[in-house]
């Protein structure tokens, strides 16, 4: 672990131990936000950039080169320079995992109405997960309001920085 990751505080599963001091375990049944749309705000990208208007951490990068899986923050984490200096050496994108508006018709990814990439990883990736992982920006999240549940089966699998995707990754990922 990188030293400064210890500060930021992610979703993870009630241990037995805190679900017997009266800590719900998360599983498909509970969410962190709900299930619907937030309709005076814009739409988040929850694969964005961390130089675009209004990002934020979303989660942190964790699993293997071969098999990388986001962990999700449990609270909103602006972009500042000093997190992005927790990186160290290599990408922020290397670490973590950034939500931003979207970007719409500025994106290569969005074609009018949709966004092509939450397709294709729907059609082309498979589940990593049977239950929607627990999600700070799940109400806004242009993924999920667009191809729902299956989206987020698959979003911890997500990952920007990739120096050696899978052909499936490949596919999904081209625009």
């Amino acid at each position: 672990m990188r030293p400064g990751y210890a500060s930021i505080n992610i979703l993870r599963p009630a241990s037995p131990a805190e679900a017997g001091r009266g800590n719900k375990p998360m599983t498909h049944e509970t969410t962190v936000c709900g299930n619907s749309a937030v309709p005076d705000r814009p739409l988040l990208c929850p694969s964005a950039q961390p130089d675009m208007k209004g990002s934020r951490v979303l989660g942190v990068v964790g699993g293997s080169a071969e098999a990388p899986l986001v962990s999700y923050l449990n609270e909103a984490l602006p972009v500042t320079d000093e997190l992005l200096a927790l990186a160290g050496a290599v990408k922020a994108t290397e670490v973590f995992r950034f939500s931003a508006p979207c970007e719409e018709r500025a994106c290569r990814h969005f074609d009018g109405s949709r966004c092509q990439l939450a397709t294709r990883i729907v059609q082309i990736l498979p589940a990593v997960t049977e239950a929607l992982p627990a999600c700070l920006i799940r109400p806004e999240c242009r993924w999920y309001q667009q191809e729902g549940k299956a989206a987020c089966q698959r979003c911890p699998r997500i990952v920007t920085q990739i120096y050696e995707p899978s052909e499936e990754m490949r596919r999904a990922a081209a625009g």
